[in-house]
């Protein structure tokens, strides 16, 4: 009687293992590089010229090739929107430049970096050195020179 009991037991806990999924579903899984999926807006929302200029190259490639376009008019879209890919391109490249260098000239972490490394002892064939008051290398016995 009580191997019948215990033969009972198990079989509820398998078949409740088994139906668990069904009867409560998950929560989705984040996302493999650890962002988060309704954060994100999707390309064809995007205010981005060069997102668009792209999106539209696409798109044209597409039609061009289920025959919407004929080769004159896909060679022409083709060059208007690669040139507004690389005017976007070359803008946000540009504006990417100007953030980086107002940010490190105005951080006080940047200027104690600089100032690091200007007193920091050179070696010809080592590089930059940890021993600022050394005269030579620790590692070739070069004569060290200051930055």
């Amino acid at each position: 009687m009580l191997e019948l009991l215990a033969g009972v037991a198990v079989a509820v806990a398998a078949l409740a293992l088994i139906l668990e999924p069904l009867v409560r579903p998950r929560a989705p899984a984040p996302a493999a590089d650890g962002s988060d999926e309704d954060d994100e807006i999707p390309l064809e929302e995007s205010a981005s010229p060069k997102v668009q200029a792209l999106l539209a190259l696409k798109e044209i490639e597409f039609d061009r090739a289920t025959g919407k376009l004929s080769d004159e008019d896909f060679e022409r879209l083709r060059a208007r929107y690669a040139r507004a890919a690389l005017t976007a391109l070359d803008a946000e490249t540009e504006h990417d430049a100007l953030v980086a260098t107002a940010a490190t000239e105005d951080d006080p972490a940047e200027a104690l970096i600089r100032a690091a490394r200007s007193a920091m002892a050179v070696c010809p064939t080592c590089g930059p050195r940890p021993e600022s008051s050394a005269a030579f290398c620790s590692e070739c016995g070069r004569q060290l020179h200051q930055h």
